[in-house]
């Protein structure tokens, strides 16, 4: 199933990206950008991953660093029987957490250095459970290349603004589906376009997560109170990163910015809070409490 929604998705931002070209400049820009989304799809299946972590700052944590949180990530590895993550730190005060990696052999537990101070041992072992479920689940890797083409698309989409803005658009009103109406009307839409692309693929994936972490950790209640301290802080303190890796977070980092809860990639905090909350305990494999 995954293959299939990557496949529909690498699709997808393509088309936007060649019809961003075509708007920036027309059919030479069209084949160049179709030339650029080839040479993309292939970049963005072998290194979105790296270029995620890079976009957001991460740094891989050193064996002798952390020593406890790489025995937690090991040890949770081990219950989800999946192979031992790396882990890599985020240097922000604001708490929140990803995953990423092109499959389980190569996945990657990214955590905020503020994360690590504000939660309980129980509450960050819900939270690395939540994101061994997504390794698990084998969703990284469409995560991070929908991030990757977002970035690409919004960072394209804002150039054929400023050349809008200086004359640099082709305005070529001959040539069809051109016009400066309709090149003016996609570039400013294309951005938006692809958050609803982002949209289609994480908030269904997050509530799989909660319930796979759940049953990693064998309780889902550290995770339900994880998310209301997480959801709180980033009310208060959003984090400095792309808009475009916003959807790879446990929440939603930029949640304290208004306008953008209109296009939220998350599900309401609430929500998966309530769901985790009458989770049947019954149903879980494993003994409650294990960072107790």
């Amino acid at each position: 199933m995954n293959t299939l929604k990557l496949t529909a998705m690498l699709t997808a931002l393509t088309v936007i990206f060649m019809l961003i070209g075509q708007a920036v400049g027309g059919t030479s820009g069209l084949l160049l950008a179709g030339g650029l989304a080839v040479a993309m799809n292939f970049g963005a299946y072998w290194f979105s991953d790296k270029l995620v972590l890079r976009m957001s700052g991460a740094r891989e944590a050193h064996p002798g660093e952390a020593r406890w949180l790489h025995e937690m990530v090991a040890h949770l590895a081990q219950r989800a029987n999946l192979p031992t993550p790396k882990v890599y730190i985020i240097e922000s005060e604001t708490p929140n957490a990803f995953a990423t990696g092109r499959s389980p052999s190569t996945g990657v537990v990214a955590v905020t250095s503020g994360i690590t101070r504000m939660l309980t041992r129980d509450e960050l072992a819900g939270v690395i459970a939540h994101e061994l479920a997504h390794i698990k689940h084998r969703d990284t890797l469409l995560s991070a290349v929908v991030a990757t083409f977002a970035g690409a698309i919004s960072m394209i989409a804002n150039m054929g603004q400023w050349a809008l803005i200086f004359g640099g658009l082709s305005g070529d009103d001959e040539e069809e589906g051109g016009g400066l109406f309709g090149s003016l009307l996609l570039i400013l839409v294309a951005p938006i376009a692809a958050t609803f692309i982002q949209l289609g693929i994480s908030r269904a994936r997050e509530f799989q997560a909660d319930a796979g972490g759940a049953r990693i950790l064998g309780d889902p209640l550290p995770l339900a109170s994880a998310l209301e301290k997480l959801e709180w802080a980033a009310q208060r303190v959003p984090m400095h990163t792309s808009p475009a890796t916003a959807s790879l977070y446990i929440v939603n980092p930029l949640s304290g910015r208004s306008l953008l809860k209109l296009f939220s990639t998350h599900p309401p905090t609430a929500e998966r809070v309530a769901r985790l909350r009458a989770f049947n305990r019954h149903t879980l494999q494993h003994s409650t409490g294990v960072y107790s």
